[in-house]
């Protein structure tokens, strides 16, 4: 799985040996023939067929195995989903265990060779047609030429972001913003855009959430 995501580069850290099972449970090796014959006209070398298998070949896992990598797949995601979403109605995050039990209401089937960060991101979708639920806002400062101010904080607006507070000083604006992380490419090329690069964008906060009660802090 580490070599599938793309977490690990080096075949000496994945393979046990570098070599192609018939039967695994016998220690039976593909015949140099066999290989052959199964990948015929990829034109590859042996660890490139390895590469091969590893990133397309088919997962076999006891169904023991399966159930572990499944419920901790379950887990990840939830967790995910906690640290980035919040309740708009009080702007604290979701404890996991409600996120675990919102995503069996859902009925979410988890896979265990995709990406879990892909699969929050399915999960929140489904989740805010049945709950409330919307991502952590990020807090952003904008450093702006005065006369492209006016134009700009329109279209922040405009992306659905909130200014919370803005600063008039002479030839300079200074903005504060909240906006949905999904917004900050959309953000940043309108800065470099619309003031030729003589704008600026600073994070602030990634994550803008009201301090959670204690006994809320209990059940995370």
């Amino acid at each position: 799985m580490s070599w599938r995501e793309g977490a690990e580069k080096d075949l000496g850290e994945v393979l046990q040996i570098r070599q192609i099972f018939t039967n695994v449970s016998k220690g039976q090796f593909a015949k140099k023939e066999e290989v052959t014959t199964a990948f015929e006209g990829l034109d590859m070398d042996m660890d490139q067929i390895i590469q091969f298998i590893l990133k397309k070949g088919e997962l076999q896992v006891s169904d023991k195995e399966r159930a572990t990598q499944v419920e901790s797949t379950y887990r990840e995601i939830a967790t995910i989903v906690s640290d980035k979403c919040i309740n708009p109605d009080n702007n604290r995050p979701y404890p996991v265990g409600i996120i675990e039990k919102a995503m069996k209401d859902i009925h979410f089937n988890v896979r265990i060779d995709k990406s879990t960060k892909k699969q929050s991101l399915e999960v929140i979708k489904k989740l805010k047609e049945k709950m409330k639920i919307e991502r952590a806002q990020m807090e952003l400062r904008f450093t702006l030429p005065s006369k492209e101010g006016k134009l700009i904080k329109e279209q922040i607006i405009n992306f659905g972001a909130k200014i919370e507070a803005e600063d008039w000083q002479g030839k300079e604006v200074e903005l504060i913003v909240l906006a949905d992380p999904g917004l900050y490419r959309m953000l940043e090329d309108v800065i470099t855009k619309d003031t030729k690069g003589k704008g600026s964008m600073e994070v602030l906060n990634l994550m803008v959430v009201a301090e959670a009660e204690e006994s809320t802090k209990n059940q995370l």
